[in-house]
């Protein structure tokens, strides 16, 4: 069993930024595929950006530019950097680490963006 703790949500004004961290109790971490979610008020989950083992990444058009994920093997974490911030992004954000057929998920972090 994986557990998964996010950390670094809040409330930041449009245009800001933030730093999610994700810890992965985890062996074998550096296997995981490990990705970012969300889910906003009345809306499906959506992806926001994953990186798999070899570091490739992806992201969804809304976020492309703006926002980075990033792991560090040796901390079992991942995180996402967040960057000019927009009342859309506002959502809670949940961690997912995936490897074959096991796929795990954080309590989440709410972020809001507010002016």
């Amino acid at each position: 069993q994986v557990q998964l703790v996010e950390s670094g949500g809040g409330l930041v004004q449009p245009g800001g930024s933030l730093r999610l961290s994700c810890a992965a109790s985890a062996s074998y971490f550096n296997l995981y595929t490990l990705g970012w979610y969300r889910q906003a008020p009345g809306k499906q989950r959506e992806l926001v950006a994953r990186i798999a083992r070899d570091t490739s990444t992806n992201y969804a058009d809304s976020v492309k530019g703006r926002f980075t994920i990033s792991r560090d093997n040796a901390k079992n974490t991942v995180y996402l950097q967040m960057e000019s911030l927009k009342p859309e992004d506002t959502a809670v954000y949940y961690c997912n680490a995936a490897v074959a057929s096991a796929n795990y998920w954080g309590q989440g972090t709410q972020v809001t963006v507010s002016s």
